[in-house]
């Protein structure tokens, strides 16, 4: 299996890593409990990774194919990292109730931010030397 086939496989199956809200949709404007809420950290998580996934794909789609093997590096390494941050980030909710939402939350909110960092670089003018197109 090739690099870019086993990256694409990874990116689809991110949002099922994060998903603790079983085969239903929560009404997250009304969890009461925390296994609620951490389902709705787990729902926000898979949206947000959905997200991600089709903004790297299309952004992927435009570049050369040097460039489509450096953008793959970047985002792996930027998974990892991602990964790490979070772990570190809520390390003093983990073992507790609430640390898989503490995690999620984290997780959710970097991987919105790399979507719009991927946004900005696809959208960036023609011409711009310091946009990757």
């Amino acid at each position: 299996m090739t690099p870019s086939i086993r990256f694409a496989l990874l990116l689809a199956l991110l949002p099922l890593c994060g998903a603790s809200a079983g085969a239903y949709a929560l009404d997250c404007n009304k969890a009461a409990t925390q296994a609620d809420m951490n389902g709705c950290a787990g729902q926000d998580l898979s949206q947000a990774d959905a997200e991600l996934n089709a903004t790297y794909l299309a952004y992927r789609a435009k570049l050369r194919p040097a460039q489509q093997n450096q953008i793959r590096d970047v985002q792996l390494a930027w998974l990892k990292y991602r990964d790490l941050s979070c772990r570190f980030e809520s390390s003093n909710a983990a073992g507790g109730s609430a640390g898989g939402m503490v995690l999620q939350n984290c997780l959710a909110d970097k991987t919105r931010q790399r979507t719009r960092e991927l946004q900005a670089l696809s959208g960036c003018p023609e011409g711009d030397l310091a946009c990757v197109r």
